[in-house]
């Protein structure tokens, strides 16, 4: 991203929470379907797919499993996601792996034993600050190096955080994510390594978010994880839920820190969990071990998945382009993060002047869903979007199934249909003469 901001801390925290944002988002679109109102629905961050036979087979095999079972997760279960992370050259002890109902569970879990305020990317997924918030400590953000996501910049982290310290503050943690979401992009080894160096020198646990591993756009793209160069100091969190589109299953699992600190965290993490959650859902446990176990038949899965994502993201961002926006070539999975910003003049002819108040436009005028950048902890003036694309692949099983095995998938009808669509709404919201409220919908309906 080009423009920088001090490093400031999210407002006081209150442990009252409204509804996220991306599924308050989704709930406004629904909102709209019942209206009649044709929407295109990019705020909601789903993978738009259906699960894979395989996984519903292995689900249905062990629908029988009604009993409680080990707080940390299934010896299966523990062992399938060890043996996942070591193939990504992180070797794991499955008794560092403690699994939950979804990687958004464990998160929070975390934040209350580690306790303290925790440094989080701005922007960075909505859900950090406000688990922050609940825990009652808050969240201090710091700003991502330009045109990289989801690891605050390493020196405005050293500074933000010796700055919060001389106030009595007291931050315990920083959050990585990798690939990012909101912006899909991906921090580079260089930016990962001097994160590593400040969470030492400031004795830092570093959480990372590695949700959308798999989604990698670019087969020579790797993702330098932070458990590479701080493995005593690191957390790692993945789940089902993005590169399977197993987002309702709600599963995650999270590898701990190597050595006695990781030992202790994990017993500390297991009492959080046994209050609780008590234990993830045991049927789900069986898919997912089959699942981190990654068959031939996921992996090839996961790869039409990765290329489906890239084709379409690549697509939209070449919309938003073309409509004057800077934005970030995406480079993993399902999102892009345009800048409004070459056209505030024009924006400004409309009365827009705030992130919410383009989102709150795209949505009211056109059908069009989207967050702000202020979801994701930006300033409210900057005129940032988080567009997810995964909800253009179709509206059956059978479109979505359609497009994950199409050679080009933006030349199906419906998919270009959609970004048909989308070109003639952003040209119209960025035309040096706005076409009047009224006309919009029939223009672009």
């Amino acid at each position: 991203m080009s423009e920088r901001c001090d490093a400031r801390p999210s407002e006081p925290p209150s442990r009252r929470t409204g509804i996220s944002a991306t599924l308050a988002a989704n709930e406004a679109l629904e909102r709209k379907r019942r209206e009649g109102v044709p929407v295109l629905p990019m705020a909601f961050g789903e993978a738009g797919l259906p699960v894979h036979p395989a996984l519903r087979r292995e689900l249905a095999d062990a629908a029988g499993r009604n009993g409680y079972g080990p707080v940390a997760g299934s010896p299966e279960l523990r062992a399938a996601a060890a043996g996942y992370w070591t193939r990504r050259g992180l070797p794991t002890d499955p008794e560092l792996v403690v699994a939950g109902p979804g990687s958004k569970a464990l998160l929070f879990g975390l934040l209350l034993i580690i306790g303290g305020e925790v440094a989080v990317p701005q922007p960075s997924w909505v859900s950090y600050a406000a688990q922050a918030a609940l825990t009652g400590a808050g969240a201090l953000f710091v700003p991502t190096r330009p045109d990289e996501g989801g690891v605050p910049d390493p020196e405005l982290l050293a500074e933000a955080v010796r700055a919060a310290r001389r106030r009595g503050r007291d931050v315990r943690s920083v959050v990585a994510t990798l690939p990012d979401n909101p912006t899909g992009r991906l921090a580079g080894e260089s930016t990962v390594r001097r994160l590593c160096e400040v969470a030492r020198e400031l004795d830092l646990l570093i959480i990372s978010d590695e949700i959308y591993r798999d989604l990698v756009h670019a087969s020579d793209e790797t993702v330098s994880s932070p458990a590479l160069f701080a493995p005593e100091r690191t957390v790692v969190t993945t789940a089902l839920s993005k590169h399977l589109a197993a987002g309702g299953w709600r599963l995650g699992v999270a590898r701990l820190p190597e050595g006695a600190a990781g030992r202790a965290l994990r017993a500390d993490l297991l009492g959080t969990a046994s209050e609780i959650w008590s234990c993830a859902p045991a049927p789900i446990q069986r898919a997912a071990a089959y699942a981190f176990s990654e068959p031939p038949e996921l992996v090839e899965h996961v790869d039409r998945s990765r290329r489906l994502h890239a084709a379409v993201a690549g697509a939209v961002a070449a919309r938003f382009t073309a409509a004057g926006c800077r934005v970030p070539a995406p480079q993993a999975s399902f999102y892009v993060y345009p800048d409004f910003a070459p056209v505030a003049d024009r924006l400004a002819e409309q009365g827009v002047r705030t992130g919410a108040e383009l989102a709150e436009l795209l949505l009211d005028r056109y059908g069009v869903g989207t967050l702000p950048g202020s979801a994701f902890g930006e300033p409210a003036p900057a005129l940032r979007l988080r567009v997810a694309t995964s909800l253009l692949y179709g509206e059956s099983d059978e479109q979505r199934l359609a497009a994950l095995e199409a050679e080009d998938p933006v030349e199906l009808p419906w998919i270009a249909r959609s970004l048909d669509r989308l070109e003639r709404v952003l040209s119209e919201v960025t035309a040096a003469e706005p076409v009047p409220a009224g006309a919009a919908l029939s223009a672009v309906g």
